[in-house]
């Protein structure tokens, strides 16, 4: 697949939000003076500045950075800081947005900042809107740890396991038993446990706990609410069910891990 349009087409004038993605091919890229004028004047007439993994080394190399904090992939950040002294890298939050100008970590984190934008011009609904349908996790919290990210995150592979899936993450305090979920998927409550373990390499409630946990952890995050109302509308019940649940899977209660965040 090709661009459909280069520096000799597009208006620089026209851009909005200009994305510098990643890649190895940054490292050549950074070195292009027609590219570089053109995200110049891109740069200076766009509502917002963001930059995906390495694509920060390209924003930075133009002088774009300069002042802001800004993060990367943990295995560049250290290279970023010191071939940038002027750009203020900070390789811990999955992405970070310093004014007009935005920037996430690896790919996963790209889509958490894409999401974080989308969220900022149409409304959170829209964005856990747009999260539900490409069966994305609900936007973690920019100040999560790159190593606290969940890799267990496996795709499935059918779309009655997607559908089951996207109920979990659209309302993860619902009542999701292993029979509201069989309906949701069109399968029976057997053979859903079966193929939800297979896909995705755990039972269904199992993979409800974990993200009814996300769903918690981004809450403590991002708002003041009492842990007690976090507790009930992830479908903990109780706020003392949420911090066993916490110490078990976290190794941390809920009020010492909001207080990471604060």
């Amino acid at each position: 697949m090709y661009a459909e349009h280069g520096v000799d087409t597009l208006d620089p004038s026209e851009i909005d939000t200009l994305v510098a993605v990643g890649g190895p091919g940054v490292f050549r890229a950074k070195h292009d003076p027609k590219l570089a004028a053109w995200i110049g004047v891109a740069a200076k007439g766009a509502r917002r500045v963001a930059s995906v993994c390495s694509g920060a080394f390209l924003l930075a190399a133009l002088g774009l950075l300069d002042g802001r904090r800004v993060t990367t992939h943990w295995a560049r950040a250290e290279r970023l800081a010191r071939e940038y002294p002027n750009v203020r890298v900070d390789g811990g939050p999955t992405f970070i947005n310093d004014g007009h100008v935005w920037s996430s970590a690896g790919v996963s984190a790209g889509m958490d900042l894409a999401l974080a934008l989308v969220e900022e011009d149409l409304g959170r609904q829209v964005a856990l809107d747009v999260a539900r349908r490409l069966v994305l996790f609900p936007r973690r919290a920019g100040a999560q740890s790159q190593s606290s990210v969940a890799l267990w995150s496996i795709q499935p592979s059918t779309d009655p396991i997607r559908a089951a899936v996207a109920a979990i993450h659209a309302e993860p305090g619902a009542r999701h038993d292993i029979k509201d979920l069989a309906a949701c998927a069109g399968l029976s409550p057997r053979h859903l446990q079966l193929r939800f373990t297979a896909e995705l390499g755990l039972p269904p409630s199992a993979y409800v706990e974990r993200v009814r946990v996300e769903a918690a952890q981004r809450a403590l995050a991002e708002t003041d609410d009492p842990v007690e109302v976090i507790a009930r509308r992830y479908g903990f019940g109780t706020a003392e069910t949420l911090w066993q649940t916490f110490h078990r899977r976290l190794g941390v209660a809920p009020s010492d891990y909001r207080g990471r965040f604060t």
